[in-house]
């Protein structure tokens, strides 16, 4: 077993549990860090996530509990951060050790609203980390199938290839493969925009489009996102590759997509707020919208169905109608 270096997960979701299920199939020991004591006793005492996964069990004696982030940045070598990207801002606000010499794994898939950046952004400009020392966890893989050990592929971008390949090691066991990338950029912006993507085919199905118009929604989804990520990063890039239009279709089309959930219930005539409190898990591509938009006021990429679910959520326009000016312009 590969036991360094030491890697701690910030966050307690689906998706961090997913992610130490994954890691604990090849290093000895885990970090992780709860912001709740009281989560923490009860994963203790139950040896399961009281909160998510509850059918993932683990050895407990092999994670070491952090209720303190300082304390889990300071005694950690990499960190994987799992917090919705909404609430990333206000958790790292609390972080006062140096963060500058670790390895920092970005698997959000979101955009901090407050600032329009995406997280390697983030951490670059706010805690002086240098770019080589990003990772992000890019490609189609949901944390319930993780948990049901359903064969699932991910991309680990970094611009240190070395790194890349090195984290991608510890993510291999039966059900996971995993290939690397360089791509922090585009794989990035791919994951926030796939999440806007995946409540448009929520709407549209809320609305009893069909399978015929969802295949062609998605096929212009895909030039979108690379009309977008060619302009903010124009480097050779295979779009059609897993971590771009393979998340594009999972998100888009699963039953374990939040996006698509909260979009669904937006085209069933679910007011915004009414559908976030039902849900009660955060749905990135609401936040994601509304930062897209005001960035791409300086890009100026066409974005039709990015721009038709910002009317939606944040214009107030009429989900029937504003579909229906959208099916004008795809093709």
């Amino acid at each position: 077993m590969l036991t360094e270096p030491k890697i701690t997960i910030i966050g307690s979701g689906s998706w961090a549990t997913a992610l130490a299920k994954i890691l604990l199939n090849n290093v000895d020991r885990i970090g992780w860090y709860f912001r709740n004591p009281e989560s923490i006793e009860l994963f203790q005492r139950y040896k399961h996530n009281p909160n998510y996964l509850r059918g993932v069990e683990f050895d407990i004696d092999r994670i070491e509990f952090f209720d303190d982030i300082n304390q889990a940045f300071e005694q950690s070598d990499v960190l994987v951060l799992t917090i919705p990207s909404a609430f990333l801002n206000s958790t790292m606000s609390e972080v006062t050790v140096d963060i500058s010499t670790k390895y920092i794994v970005s698997a959000i898939k979101g955009i901090i609203p407050e600032d329009n950046q995406i997280v390697g952004q983030y951490l670059n400009q706010k805690f002086k980390l240098p770019l080589e020392r990003l990772g992000v966890i890019a490609g189609p893989c949901h944390a319930e199938e993780v948990a049901l050990e359903r064969l699932s592929y991910l991309t680990i971008a970094c611009p240190d290839i070395r790194r890349a390949r090195d984290f991608a090691i510890r993510l291999e066991c039966p059900y996971i493969r995993t290939h690397v990338s360089d791509d922090i950029w585009g794989t990035e912006y791919a994951s926030v925009l796939k999440n806007i993507i995946a409540i448009a085919s929520g709407i549209v199905h809320g609305l009893r489009y069909g399978d015929n118009f969802q295949a062609v929604l998605i096929a212009n989804a895909i030039q979108e996102i690379k009309r977008f990520v060619d302009k903010v990063h124009p480097i050779t890039r295979d779009i059609k590759s897993s971590a771009y239009l393979g998340d594009l279709l999972v998100t888009a089309y699963s039953q374990f997509s939040r996006n698509r959930t909260f979009g669904t219930m937006i085209g069933k005539g679910y007011t915004t707020r009414t559908a976030q409190l039902e849900m009660h898990m955060v749905a990135e591509g609401y936040y994601a919208t509304k930062s897209i938009h005001e960035i791409n006021l300086e890009y100026k990429v066409n974005l039709p169905i990015c721009e038709a679910v910002y009317n939606i959520l944040y214009g107030g326009e009429n989900p029937a109608a504003e579909i229906r000016r959208l099916t004008e312009r795809l093709r």
